[in-house]
């Protein structure tokens, strides 16, 4: 890859959920390391599997990789930091203030923005501080999915201007103090984003027209930050080597109608392609044969070939969602790794109840869907949101201001104000959105299109801690927050459909959040898995080295997950949006 020629010192890879971003930054950083370079590879990503991919076990300190001498890896676990941190913020004054004063320190911590200032300040401490990171030649960055990466990313100018403009001495973060010290090391940490000849922001996509969509506007914004730097790779490409093969020609075929509409803001970046590899990329042996890619394909052999499996007896999933509609209304979530089809599933989940003839809303929680709001005026009984949290974090402010605000002097008016211009003012306000649909459910359908597995957790988490964040600025809790943890509990109302492909990552991420789920008390009602070419019958070597390597993750969710489950097939994209979720609902098997 032209990205491993004359690579700056540190390098970012971002994309959508799902495009490969993992698998490129470890291939890159194994990379240089064979090359005699000492390497960092470190991870930002709250759902980070680096220790799978890797196959060693990470911790916040450096860890060598043991088969690619001069690597090390790093997982920045933000719960972890985030203790550190609170204990950081609060320990000095222990035994100084009284222990109510203290106890009141713990809960302003305890929220959402301490996990994310947290875990910006293990980041900082890696880009900001030479000193920390003077042993490597090269540090590498495995980022969370785009919505998170550029929250991340602009941090460090949102931090401090909320540092420098709050002259209160308090925030949502407890004692300015400590932030305060924190600022020039958020002032360095911002000036080597923005340094191209330090920093290469790579772009990593796929030959799909959404994944390219949000790798042009993740370019944009990128760029409008400052990070001019940048790096296009083109993930998965994949040409079929037989003619004969249908699916392989209707494969190919999608790709090339996505590239011929390639957007023209990622034109002028400098571009690397991949091609589909059909094995898993889990090893460090497996992971260097992505920059050798026809090396690998090379070896792929068609002996043996056998005909397609019929699916393990599975039945429709449309069986799923009769078990589902049986009381007449709920909540219905499609949740997973990002990039396993969420959208599509909840979409067509939402479209069956419509049909049906029930009343459905569909919505998402998620900053990087691509609900097709067009299905509002073409399925009678559908309606199609999206959770916009700029709008909602505004309505929020005024609904405080207009509340908790009627009642305060110049000065009391002037802090809140302070206080709603910090950065978890947006998580509170999304927050309730999501409990206001959630309530929903009570009176009708309501499909949730959530987001990636690290956001979706956090939004979970939100649900205990949410009050202490709240009572510091209203004076009571929204009834739809109050029970929306219960509601979430509730397998009659409540029903979790965990979303992954038949690969190793996407199968084992949604494993630990089924257990995370079963910790927060709420259990999956099943699980989907997308994009399967186990039912179909494939002849390309590339194709059926792929169908061939599905078949122990399906028996794994199968036996091992999943209560229900249900097999889609990889399927064409219709003429019409319509057709295509309808061949989503029936085309697939499904196991009950």
């Amino acid at each position: 890859m032209k990205i491993i020629d004359n690579a700056s010192r540190y390098l970012f890879f971002t994309g959508k959920g799902g495009v490969g971003k993992t698998s490129l930054s470890c291939a890159t950083a194994i990379a240089l390391a064979d090359s005699g370079k000492r390497v960092l590879l470190v991870s930002t990503d709250p759902a980070s599997n680096l220790d799978e991919v890797l196959g060693a076990r990470l911790s916040s300190t450096p860890t060598p990789i043991g088969s690619a001498q001069g690597l090390w890896a790093v997982n920045i676990d933000p719960e972890a930091v985030a203790g550190d941190y609170r204990e950081r913020m609060v320990a000095p004054y222990r035994g100084v203030l009284p222990d109510a004063a203290v106890a009141s320190m713990e809960e302003q911590l305890s929220g959402a923005c301490t996990v994310e200032i947290a875990a910006f300040d293990e980041f900082s401490k890696l880009l900001g501080d030479p000193a920390a990171t003077a042993e490597f030649d090269h540090v590498v960055f495995d980022t969370a999915p785009t919505g998170h990466t550029l929250r991340l990313l602009q941090l460090p100018a949102a931090w401090s201007g909320f540092l420098e403009s709050n002259t209160g001495g308090t925030s949502c973060l407890g004692p300015l103090s400590g932030l305060q010290q924190q600022q020039a090391l958020y002032a360095a940490t911002l000036q080597t984003l923005t340094d191209g000849a330090k920093t290469t922001l790579v772009l990593v996509t796929r030959p799909e027209q959404s994944a390219l969509a949000e790798a042009d506007r993740t370019s944009a914004e990128l760029s409008a930050l400052g990070v001019a730097n940048q790096h296009l790779i083109l993930n998965g490409v994949f040409q079929a080597r037989d003619a004969q093969d249908a699916i392989a020609r209707a494969i190919e075929a999608r790709g090339q109608e996505a590239l011929e509409h390639f957007p023209p803001g990622l034109a002028g970046l400098p571009c690397s392609q991949v091609p589909l590899l059909p094995f898993g990329l889990i090893g460090v042996d497996a992971l260097r044969a992505i920059l050798h890619p026809e090396s690998a394909l090379a070896r792929i052999s068609t002996d043996g070939l056998t005909a397609s499996t019929n699916g393990n007896g599975l039945q429709p999933l449309s069986s799923l969602v009769a078990e589902m509609a049986r009381p007449g209304r709920g909540v219905l979530m499609a949740m997973g790794k990002g990039g396993v089809g969420k959208t599509s599933i909840a979409s067509a989940i939402a479209v069956e109840l419509a049909l049906q003839g029930y009343g459905v809303h569909l919505t998402t929680t998620d900053p990087a869907a691509h609900l097709d709001m067009s299905l509002t005026n073409s399925v009678p009984g559908l309606k199609v949101s999206r959770i916009d949290p700029v709008a909602e974090t505004l309505a929020y402010r005024q609904e405080v201001m207009a509340s908790a605000g009627k009642d305060l002097d110049a000065e009391g008016l002037r802090l809140l104000e302070e206080d709603l211009r910090s950065p978890c003012t947006e998580e509170i306000a999304v927050f309730q959105a999501f409990a206001r649909s959630v309530a929903e459910g009570e009176d009708g359908f309501v499909v949730l299109d959530t987001a990636p597995t690290g956001h979706t957790l956090l939004l979970l988490d939100a649900t205990e801690a949410y009050h202490r964040q709240v009572l510091r600025t209203r004076s009571d809790l929204p009834d739809a927050v109050r029970h929306v943890l219960p509601r979430l509990r509730d397998p009659e109302l409540t029903k979790i459909l965990l979303v992954t492909l038949p690969e190793a990552t996407p199968v084992h991420e949604a494993a630990l959040l089924q257990k995370d789920l079963d910790r927060a008390g709420i259990s999956p009602f099943g699980w989907v898995i997308n994009q399967s070419l186990t039912p179909l019958q494939v002849t390309d070597p590339v194709l059926w080295a792929k169908r061939e390597s599905e078949s122990s993750y399906i028996h794994e969710v199968v036996e091992q997950h999943a209560a229900r489950a249900a097999l889609l097939p990889w399927t064409k994209q219709a003429p019409s949006l319509l057709e295509w979720l309808r061949m989503l609902m029936n085309g697939a098997q499904s196991k009950r």
